[in-house]
């Protein structure tokens, strides 16, 4: 299912996607994602937890179809997106689930509105990023995130070519991921008209929201349960982690108590949520935290 809900927030309305169970008795799970992704980097990941959980995926603000709200942007302006959309669907305190920079806005979350979290699954993000520190964070995010960020500024002449282009994608290409899948999530990625579709996400986003990962310390603030996971290859397949498994072994001794660190085998900075093998292993930590 990927019924959409749209939650009034400043400027506009958030679009927000139901993409699990429809029970009324399922446990809701708020899911955040990353910096230029969308609601639809779940799908893989609903589909593992099938009718156990509603997964309520939002697109956040200059994403997807929230891409026209405008700022002020960074995980400030986030985290009021997410407590409007908590106080809309799940007045409980609810798992919220974070992917990347998903991670970040779901520490902050977590951090500062400890009353509306029971716990978080933080996925490959959350902690600094190696070689950020003191550095001018767009330049940095373009040169980090690479051809995730290069098509942006890129234009496709249908929904085919767009997905064409993401299976030849490093992190991609002969991975797990499900074909339908990945057409799904490029499909709800593009906005205007054939032959000029470009990618949803607006690129003011990337000074305030990568600026503000790139200074966050969020995650070492958290005082309730939480798990990171993290990848052991990077965002194009490559030996260099965006979350390496020593650091998440040092957050997690903060508070052993609360805090768990995880490393998923054979799976990339992607495939973590997008493939089958990653999307079943973080459903398997959802349905724990539930």
């Amino acid at each position: 299912m990927s019924a959409r809900i749209d939650v009034p927030v400043a400027g506009g309305e958030l679009a927000v996607y139901r993409l699990g169970s429809e029970r009324l008795d399922a446990p809701t799970v708020l899911a955040v994602h990353g910096i230029t992704a969308t609601s639809f980097a779940w799908l893989a990941v609903a589909a593992a937890l099938g009718d156990d959980v509603s997964l309520i995926a939002v697109d956040l603000r200059g994403r997807g179809e929230s891409g026209s709200l405008p700022g002020p942007f960074g995980l400030d302006a986030h985290v009021e997106d997410l407590i409007a959309v908590l106080d809309a669907l799940a007045p409980q305190p609810a798992v919220v689930l974070g992917h990347s920079m998903g991670c970040y806005v779901a520490a902050r979350l977590g951090a500062r509105h400890p009353e509306r979290v029971s716990s978080l699954v933080l996925v490959d993000g959350g902690l600094t990023i190696a070689g950020s520190a003191d550095v001018d964070p767009e330049p940095f995010m373009r040169a980090f995130l690479g051809p995730a960020l290069a098509r942006l500024e890129m234009t496709f002449e249908s929904v085919d070519a767009y997905a064409e282009w993401w299976r030849a994608h490093p992190a991609i290409s002969d991975s797990d991921i499900d074909p339908v899948v990945l057409r799904r999530y490029a499909e709800h990625d593009l906005s205007g008209d054939p032959p000029a579709l470009r990618s949803s996400v607006n690129p003011d986003v990337l000074r305030p929201d990568g600026g503000d990962v790139l200074r966050s310390d969020d995650a070492h603030q958290l005082e309730l349960p939480a798990v990171l996971m993290c990848a052991p290859r990077g965002m194009v397949n490559d030996p260099n982690p965006m979350q390496p498994l020593a650091l998440v072994r040092a957050w997690a001794t903060e508070d052993p108590g609360r805090r768990r660190a995880l490393q998923v085998p054979d799976v990339n900075h992607y495939t973590i949520t997008l493939g089958a093998a990653g999307a079943a292993a973080v459903a398997a930590e959802v349905r724990a935290a539930v």
